[in-house]
């Protein structure tokens, strides 16, 4: 049976440093099997951590950044290749890509935005020229707001680019390197082209219609959900930024809702013309290493429009080829993905702001479990 396998891999998640609960859901696309399991407690009360307890799914709001990103294009409100600054308000990405004195950021497009192909530097966790990350000096310094004209500013000013972008849709991969900036820029231009709030777009174009009632965008929790959110750890330390994780645009949802969403985001039916959904698998490029930023995404994951594969190498895998998966994870150590070669979906969250490698372990874990029971 699969199921004593996937509750000792949930066990084994709440074990490591650091993690005061953990969340593990499986389910077959066919519907013939589902598993969820929690353990610990979802904040410093003791309120017990369940499979339906609401929790923040980080960078995998990227998924759905991107999703409303293509719906825009699908009504011809946006277009992929065109240059990005088109859609933001004048002046706000002037001479945001400057590299060895030339200036691209009129070559950066919308695709450029959503592959992570644009150059542009991470302005959360990147090295300034002086002083500590971004993303260090907030937590040092306590929550606050943070708006697309600081992010901006920050790139411009203080950090620099990795490369210039490259012509897409070409048969060869090209540069691409994970950028939080990207995303935060897409957030403007559907922000710019809708006329609404992140949040109230959000709802609009993906929650409302996929009946997704329990996922809601930070800061903006909808009025009776029935569920209070579990908590985000750094350390022992329980960590408070309502201010800041609003900003940042990440959700909370549950795992039935993250399921639902994938379920819909891969046959098309979260777009008007399910054919939109194979952009975001269209063309595949891998990340490099980068020392620099361990917490950021690399090697050996590739990345679509707002989605990851993550397939790991046959050297890598001494026990037995492991196979791709497609979707997204996210720095607090949640994930949600589907295998196609064994055609399940996996999510998980062990809420902790150190934990952003835990999916990358903890998924490979999860298909083999699936794939030997199989194989039974």
């Amino acid at each position: 049976m699969i199921s004593p396998a996937l509750e000792s891999l949930l066990s084994g998640l709440a074990k490591k440093p650091g993690v005061h609960h953990a969340v593990l859901a499986v389910e077959s696309g066919d519907g013939a099997f589902a598993w969820a399991g929690a353990t610990g407690d979802a904040d410093n009360t003791g309120r017990p951590m369940t499979a339906d307890t609401p929790y923040f799914v980080a960078s995998v709001t990227k998924l759905y950044i991107a999703a409303v990103v293509l719906r825009l294009v699908e009504r011809d409100e946006v277009g992929l290749d065109e240059p990005f600054a088109a859609y933001l308000p004048s002046g706000l990405a002037n001479r945001l890509h400057v590299f060895d004195g030339a200036d691209h950021t009129g070559a950066i497009t919308v695709r450029h935005l959503l592959s992570h192909t644009s150059g542009l530097p991470d302005y959360l966790e990147d090295k300034p020229r002086t002083g500590p990350r971004l993303i260090d000096r907030i937590l040092a310094e306590g929550d606050r707001d943070l708006e697309i004209d600081e992010i901006c500013r920050t790139v411009r000013d203080d950090l620099t680019p990795h490369f210039p972008p490259q012509p897409l849709l070409t048969e060869q991969s090209v540069r691409a390197r994970y950028s939080d900036t990207n995303f935060a820029l897409a957030i403007a231009i559907i922000e710019a082209v809708s006329g609404h709030a992140w949040h109230e777009a959000l709802a609009t174009e993906l929650l409302e219609p996929l009946g997704l009632l329990r996922t809601w965008a930070a800061g903006v929790e909808p009025p009776g959900t029935p569920t209070a959110p579990s908590a985000l750890w750094a350390g022992g330390e329980m960590l408070e930024l309502p201010r800041l994780l609003k900003s940042l645009g990440d959700m909370y949802s549950t795992v039935a809702d993250q399921f639902a969403f994938m379920r819909a985001l891969l046959s098309g039916m979260a777009f008007d013309d399910p054919a939109t959904a194979t952009l975001m698998q269209q063309h595949w490029n891998t990340f490099g290493f980068d020392p620099g930023t361990p917490r950021l995404p690399g090697w050996p994951i590739a990345y679509g429009l707002g989605t990851m594969r993550f397939a790991l190498p046959r050297w890598l895998t001494p026990f037995g080829a492991v196979p791709a998966v497609v979707g997204h994870t996210g720095s607090t150590g949640c994930w949600l993905f589907y295998c196609p070669e064994l055609d399940i979906y996996t999510c998980g969250a062990v809420d902790n702001a150190a934990a952003g490698a835990v999916p990358f372990r903890a998924v490979p874990k999860v298909l083999r479990a699936v794939a030997k029971e199989c194989e039974s």
